[in-house]
């Protein structure tokens, strides 16, 4: 196995500026490499990562190499890596890396086969593509690792699919279900990172336009709320009844994606889930619709449907835009062919706040090599979570109050009441 495959090592510099512009940007990140760096608490541990190959990505990984780690990264979605980000991190920052934007779905299982195959004692997973294969191809593996840390609301979903089944070997810690993870970059990262890639890839004005957000846990109503922002008509699609009501309560028109299609001029899922978009919706769409997605796979979208339906398509009729041709003469536009729009299109979620997210990862990681846990999800202990969230604030030159011991003692007692 080679220490690397990426697109093209020269791309080093532009990369670095990139991850070093980043850097500025993720303060306690930086905190816990400093730390890492004097005490080494992951030192000569095997980690595999496989993430979004970002500048943001790259910071957490320096951070874990800091720590003593012997670090490889793979990428989590075929288009979502930055490959100058991927040339620095090999070239300048000596990190085993495996990532190429545009890579098919062969070379991608290669990329998590060569992850694995370095036999990693803990893992980052975003999406659950690692967890899944080492149960999958690698049983004679599991044994010797110690936990896996997964970020985001899909592969959480998989993971929680595989312990009901009894089929999960490995402790995993759900990251992603963090206060200062999903309340954070799952709403604000999300909600604008994907009005970024949509622009980006379009140059669609929003204000005035029927902006239709498929699903309202945390993603979609940061999404729901920047599109809000930038002038659109927001629709929200449910259903799950409480957070449709939530998106009422919140101001939001909610209605079935079989009314929305006909209205829609934007449709974004943002689900977790599959076959959000299907060709009873394509049918009624209105013509030069745009389609995208910012769930973590493309199966939000029945893009063979999609494909069925149309008589032609006109690939790329501007970058990340495929033109669906139907008989009747319509068009609909399908972004970043389905993948991650906001970071197919655009640079992912800003460091700002990646900063808490992959603070929790890097404290996760060596969480998990001091306490064993048992095979299970997990959720990231609360004194880790508030740890960030105190940091986070304190490189934001914000104090807050602190209870007195009076109030210590009426919260922690029954006794006294009106």
């Amino acid at each position: 196995m080679t220490d690397y495959h990426i697109a093209d090592v020269e791309l080093a510099a532009e990369g670095k500026r990139r991850i070093l512009w980043a850097d500025r940007n993720m303060p306690v990140l930086t905190s816990i490499r400093e730390r890492f760096s004097d005490e080494e608490p992951l030192k000569d541990v095997r980690l595999s990562a496989c993430l979004h190959v970002t500048a943001e990505t790259a910071n957490l990984m320096r951070t874990l190499k800091a720590g003593g780690a012997d670090v490889l990264l793979c990428a989590s979605n075929p288009l979502s890596t930055q490959n100058d980000v991927a040339a620095s991190l090999v070239e300048d920052f000596g990190i085993k890396t495996y990532a190429v934007n545009g890579e098919d779905r062969e070379t991608y299982y290669d990329h998590i086969r060569a992850a694995l195959d370095f036999k990693p004692k803990i893992t980052l997973d975003d999406g659950a593509d690692l967890v899944s294969t080492l149960h999958s191809d690698y049983p004679e593996d599991i044994s010797g690792v110690r936990c896996s840390m997964e970020e985001t609301t899909t592969g959480v979903i998989r993971l929680e699919a595989m312990a009901q089944d009894g089929a999960l070997k490995i402790p995993v810690v759900a990251v992603n279900d963090a206060d200062t993870k999903h309340l954070f970059d799952n709403q604000y990262g999300t909600g604008q990172s994907t009005v970024d890639g949509i622009i980006r890839a379009t140059d669609v004005l929003l204000a005035g336009k029927t902006f239709v957000v498929g699903g309202y846990g945390m993603c979609g109503r940061g999404l729901a709320n920047r599109a809000r922002g930038m002038g659109a008509h927001v629709v929200v699609t449910e259903v799950e009844p409480v957070r449709a009501l939530q998106a009422v309560m919140d101001g939001f028109k909610v209605m079935s994606m079989d009314d929305a299609a006909i209205i829609g001029d934007i449709f974004c899922t943002v689900t977790g889930n599959t076959t959000v978009l299907t060709t009873q919706h394509f049918e009624k769409m209105k013509d030069g619709a745009l389609i995208a997605n910012s769930g973590h796979f493309n199966v939000e979208i029945n893009i063979e449907g999609l494909e069925m339906l149309a008589n032609k398509v006109n690939r790329n009729v501007r970058n990340y835009v495929d033109e669906y041709l139907f008989s009747d003469g319509r068009s609909v536009y399908l972004l970043g062919e389905g993948r991650l729009i906001n970071l197919v299109a655009a640079e992912g979620h800003p460091a700002d706040v990646m900063d808490m997210s992959f603070a929790l990862q890097a404290l996760m990681a060596e969480y998990s090599m001091k306490n064993d846990l048992t095979p299970a999800v997990h959720s990231v202990p609360r004194e880790v979570d508030k740890l960030v969230a105190s940091l986070k604030l304190q490189t934001m030159g914000i104090e807050i109050d602190a209870l007195s011991d009076e109030q210590e003692t009426y919260l922690n007692s029954w006794e006294e009441g009106t």
